[in-house]
């Protein structure tokens, strides 16, 4: 999008046949990395086909007051249908004062404010096209004094048949980034954490973040972003983990779901410079079909980026 950071994609099939891509963006008056914190927006855009091209639609998050838990940042959009009603999870927050422009790495008030407020919520829909309803308060917030007091981010939803939901979500530790698992019997709350420990730790003393979660008609899968390479053999890859339970999780043989060098359409080859927050597309009958991802241009790292634009890259069939 013109004169915008993209990030984030995340993609539903409508009752109208046409898919529905959810994504975040924030304006390119704002640095890409701390930018998001203070401008970031979760926008529409449709498709007649999941590979794209998609088409800017319209706004969706922010909806309620400036002063609401959520009502100056919304991103990390993840959608997801449950029988006739359209889930969107996301991660809000809200700041005080006119906004003040950071640099690109530089940690003000206002983004220590609002990173701080960030918690996750949930809007809810008839349809991709809304309208939507915003609950009011967070379904998961940090809890202080706890491994993730800091924040709750990344909301990775695992929607089962019945109605139950797992919440994978990411917090910071002096450790390293680490994942936690909350649950409820519905998708309207409440949420409980289903373990007061991380559910992934590594005795090399990797970490990993962005993860997603689906259940596969036999055992939950993830894939995340393989932070220092040591899981995957290669920095910010894709690692894939197999679980019984959603709450006791191993690494897939082999570990490594997807790189950062990626084959186009035209037979070009690149490494991009960021492939992350990993989104997987399911069809009708749960058969994994294309991977959604964010991507950059550039070396590698965020402040490297002069463009970010969403991927969707189909999947081979076994």
């Amino acid at each position: 999008m013109e004169g915008y950071w993209v990030w984030c994609g995340s993609v539903v099939r409508g009752g109208d046949g046409l898919y529905h891509m959810f994504a975040s963006r924030w304006s390119k008056d704002l640095p890409m990395f701390t930018g998001y914190i203070l401008g970031s927006e979760v926008v529409r855009a449709v498709s007649k086909s999941p590979t794209g091209p998609y088409h800017f639609q319209e706004r969706v998050l922010p909806c309620g007051p400036s002063g609401a838990w959520d009502g100056r940042m919304a991103h990390n959009p993840s959608i997801h249908r449950f029988g006739d009603t359209y889930l969107l999870f996301y991660i809000g927050s809200t700041y005080t004062g006119k906004l003040q422009i950071p640099s690109d790495n530089e940690q003000t008030p206002q983004t220590a404010e609002c990173y701080a407020g960030i918690c996750i919520g949930l809007a809810t829909a008839p349809s991709p096209c809304g309208p939507w309803r915003r609950l009011s308060e967070p379904i998961l917030r940090p809890q202080p004094g706890k491994w993730d007091g800091s924040i709750v981010t990344n909301p990775a939803p695992c929607i089962r048949s019945d109605g139950r939901v797992l919440l994978y979500y990411r917090s910071n530790t002096p450790d390293g980034l680490r994942i936690g698992v909350a649950g409820a019997k519905t998708f309207q709350g409440p949420y409980f954490r289903l373990r007061e420990e991380p559910v992934l730790r590594f005795p090399s003393g990797d970490f990993v973040e962005d993860p997603f979660v689906w259940w596969n008609g036999e055992s939950y899968e993830m894939v995340a972003k393989d932070m220092l390479g040591g899981i995957t053999g290669e920095v910010h890859a894709g690692a894939h983990f197999f679980s019984a339970d959603g709450l006791h999780w191993k690494p897939a043989r082999p570990a490594k779901a997807y790189s950062r060098r990626v084959r186009f359409s035209d037979g070009k080859t690149v490494t991009l410079g960021c492939l992350e927050r990993p989104q997987v597309f399911c069809d009708e009958s749960g058969v994994p079909t294309c991977l959604f991802a964010a991507a950059a241009n550039g070396p590698g790292g965020f402040y490297n980026a002069s463009e970010t634009w969403n991927i969707a890259i189909p999947l081979a069939l076994p």
